[in-house]
């Protein structure tokens, strides 16, 4: 049993309750590998955001459970490193599937997990959440939980429509799991096709594809319900069209990829919601500056040659995500 305060994280109790009280909202960004950890942690330190380092279990596997908790140390040895004092960094299991997936997280030094039981029955819903939040709390780790279907496709996650969570389930659910945070399905979606060409408008001047607004009067009837409860949006990407273009110009096929206009994600950070997820604005950042190096460089092959301006793309990108959309910049000092 590894414990995440050995490693010097913290869980999202604190920095939740400061964000829902502060209009703000905690960047969750995900990650696979060195680079985009490298990212996330210059990101977070040179703007004082706290920040959720967020795993699938995808990725878990990917970069193996054991690297993950050094990696996750090393993390916050790297932010002091950088002149970040009192780094507030958590570690989190993303659309964990089950109670063994997420027993396994706690055990090994995660300090907030997500059971994704959205899928099942209302009544499984609740009796699988509690299960997971009664171990995790034992140890003092957070439990995030899923009420709602959201769309997309995201690692293990599938799902072919959406259905938006009902406010009127959302105290019972909250009351009977004991869940610390609830992720919530509002029109957000996983992947970077969050919409068809059908569900949406296009600009008359740029034929870009305008997609549907948020169905923020669901937000609102929740916060009513749970006044002060941490909400959370998951596929909250806004795939940003200049790396999309990128990806396309130098090789790539992103056909009508489009995501959450960021105004809309502004306003959803001022609310009840204290964490977005983002992970496809990443994958695209860094493929997009990888697709470009080895088109302008052909005769490089040395991996630190292409993952340089990668990774530096990617740190941009969070900076500007924990700036100029989520509020989050100076909150961890």
């Amino acid at each position: 049993m590894v414990s995440y305060k050995e490693l010097g994280l913290v869980n999202t109790r604190e920095m939740f309750a400061k964000a829902v009280d502060g209009g703000y909202a905690i960047p969750a960004f995900n990650f696979n590998n060195m680079e985009q950890l490298q990212a996330i942690i210059q990101a977070a330190a040179e703007t004082k955001s706290p920040v959720i380092l967020q795993v699938s279990k995808g990725a878990r596997n990917y970069a193996n459970a054991t690297l993950l908790r050094y990696m996750a140390e090393g993390a916050v040895a790297y932010a002091k490193e950088l002149g970040w004092e009192h780094p507030q960094i958590c570690l989190h299991l993303d659309h964990g599937d089950s109670f063994e997936t997420c027993k396994s997280c706690v055990d090994t030094g995660f300090s907030s997990v997500m059971i994704d039981a959205s899928s099942l029955p209302y009544e499984e819903n609740i009796a699988l959440t509690k299960k997971v939040v009664e171990y995790a709390h034992k140890f003092d780790v957070t439990v995030e939980a899923e009420l709602g279907v959201l769309a997309g496709v995201e690692d293990e996650v599938s799902a072919a429509e959406s259905h938006y969570t009902k406010p009127e389930e959302v105290i019972d659910f909250a009351t009977r799991t004991g869940c610390d945070s609830l992720a919530i399905s509002i029109g957000t979606s996983h992947g970077a096709y969050k919409f068809t060409p059908e569900q949406c408008t296009r600009d008359p001047k740029t034929g870009r594809l305008i997609p549907p607004p948020l169905a923020f009067d669901v937000l609102h009837e929740i916060e009513k319900k749970l006044p002060g409860f941490p909400i959370v949006l998951h596929g909250s990407s806004s795939v940003p069209q200049e790396y999309v273009d990128m990806c396309n110009k130098y090789g790539g096929n992103l056909p009508n990829a489009v995501g959450i206009p960021e105004e809309q994600l502004r306003e959803a950070a001022k609310s009840a919601v204290c964490k977005i997820n983002i992970d496809s604005d990443s994958r695209l950042a860094m493929t997009g500056a990888i697709r470009k190096y080895m088109a302008e460089n052909p005769s490089h092959f040395d991996p630190r040659q292409y993952l340089k301006p990668a990774r530096e793309e990617m740190k941009k990108m969070y900076i500007h995500k924990i700036v100029n959309v989520l509020g989050s910049d100076g909150k961890a000092e």
